[in-house]
């Protein structure tokens, strides 16, 4: 339930310097052979161990002397030079060559594994494995697929980047990650969780919290817990807020119905669209509670909180009407085409950074890509620094979506969530989103633990309705409403 501390490549090497004295590589070795015990169980077959040559390395033999230990058949394969090890990894080097064990350079063949550990780069790479590496990372990746064995990395799986996720060339797809210390945002966002399996942290016997403080957070309730308050008996309409939804251009409506329904249930207390169609309908005959009103008429009514961007389109009436809703005094969230408006507007960014009250932005890739001018595969390439690029540049709050969202405060504090499954990749998810953030804003609570919990909780409804049997595959917006609506009650309860 509490927030998990990040920690960049930085903060870690700062700590490291600071207890070189400690046999930490000793304690990382001691932590791997555990788990590594437990995945190989009593099978009789070997572990296939590949150590590089540095640190991770270290930690590899330290794992595997301790195995020898323990009567399991460990084959090490390393290609270093031992003469050019640090004095920690050739340490552990002497003492794994000690128990009579040696290594070789090739994997061997023909040969069923129990278990295969990754011990090559950990987070010390910056750049694609070449050469034999790049061999025994396609090799590794292969025998998990033929023999159905678990993969263990240390630390950080081998190619990919512990500090954003991105992949260099082709990493590691473990099963299981041991990373060390403190955990990184590479391994939760982008390609991280595609390559990480199962991910337990291993502190070393430090505590980092007490000498650095976090670069950043994992995403968890206890995030935005404060705000989990059951409702008074004497209460109205009225006590909850009234939220707006802006959209809806032609071909576009039903965006705005699956937000304007996801703050319905998620709890505003009157919910008015504001549609662009002219041909529209007067009534969402699904919900008929949605008050629909034409845009002009919705800018005039009294809300507590607005969403524009579902269905909105790009044209010149949808970009008046968004410049007169930044220029609102309420809480305003920006998704879809409200975005593009912005990206491409100079005195909608004006307007947008001008606000007292910071917006909410919360794009897909190529949408931050637009708002910072851009391609979408380098803000791909380093997810959290984009999002707090278009954090600063906007002084708004931002969700970068996507695998592992990432959240920015406009004060630069971030988090990651951890929430949601691929069924999310699909048409509409945004806009329940949207639907979500406004009905909490409308209802009172502040603009950064709203996002928070919207994020946290549309993923969680989404991985509720996976665990039931209801996707991934086919799993569509609308679906996760009720489960959001479910869970939030549920929250609040156990408060």
């Amino acid at each position: 339930m509490t927030s998990t501390a990040l920690y960049c490549s930085p903060a870690l090497r700062q700590l490291e310097t600071r207890h070189a004295g400690q046999p930490l590589m000793q304690r990382a070795g001691a932590a791997a052979a555990d788990w590594a015990a437990q995945l190989a169980g009593d099978c009789n077959q070997p572990i296939l161990v590949l150590a590089g040559p540095g640190n991770n390395g270290g930690d590899a033999f330290e794992m595997a002397r301790l195995l020898h230990q323990r009567f399991f058949d460990v084959r090490v394969v390393f290609a270093g030079d031992s003469t050019r090890l640090s004095p920690d990894a050739a340490a552990a080097y002497q003492r794994f060559h000690a128990t009579g064990r040696s290594t070789t350079e090739t994997i061997p063949g023909d040969t069923n594994w129990a278990l295969i550990v990754d011990g090559l780069f950990g987070i010390g790479l910056s750049r694609a494995p070449e050469g034999r590496y790049a061999e025994w990372i396609a090799s590794a990746n292969q025998l998990v697929e033929r023999h159905r064995c678990p993969l263990l990395a240390l630390d950080c799986p081998s190619g990919l980047n512990a500090d954003s996720g991105a992949a260099l060339g082709t990493p590691i797809c473990a099963s299981h990650t041991l990373t060390f210390i403190a955990a990184k945002p590479g391994l939760l966002t982008a390609e991280g969780p595609d390559h990480c399996g199962e991910i337990r942290v291993a502190a070393l016997d430090l505590a980092p919290e007490a000498e650095l403080p976090a670069d950043g957070w994992r995403l968890s309730r206890n995030d935005f817990a404060a705000q989990l308050k059951p409702r008074l008996k004497n209460s109205h309409k009225g006590s909850f807020g009234s939220a707006g939804i802006l959209g809806g251009a032609p071909s576009m409506v039903g965006a705005v119905f699956l937000a304007g329904r996801a703050a319905l249930k998620l709890g505003a207390g009157r919910v008015y669209a504001g549609l662009l169609d002219h041909q529209a309908p007067g009534v969402d005959p699904i919900q008929p509670e949605l008050m629909l009103r034409r845009p002009a008429a919705l800018l005039q009514t009294p809300l507590a909180a607005l969403a524009c961007g579902p269905g909105l389109g790009v044209s010149l009436e949808a970009s008046e009407l968004l410049e007169t809703a930044i220029g609102l005094d309420l809480p305003l969230v920006l998704d879809a085409d409200a975005l593009n408006l912005v990206s491409s507007e100079g005195n909608l960014q004006v307007a947008l950074a001008s606000r007292s009250n910071p917006a909410i932005l919360t794009p897909h890739p190529a949408e931050a890509a637009r708002l910072l001018e851009c391609s979408t595969a380098e803000v791909q390439a380093d997810r959290l620094a984009a999002a707090r690029q278009i954090a600063e540049r906007y002084r708004c709050h931002v969700a970068l979506k996507g695998c592992g969202t990432v959240l920015t405060a406009v004060d630069g504090r971030w988090w990651i969530n951890t929430t949601g499954n691929p069924g999310m990749a699909t048409a509409g998810m945004g806009d329940v989103l949207s639907g979500i953030i406004v009905a909490l804003l409308a209802q009172g609570w502040p603009g950064l633990p709203a996002l928070l919990a919207a994020v946290h909780l549309h993923g969680a409804a989404a991985d509720r309705l996976v665990a039931d049997g209801s996707g991934p595959i086919g799993l569509t917006a609308h679906e996760t409403v009720d489960a959001a609506r479910k869970l939030l009650n549920q929250w609040v309860a156990e408060r």
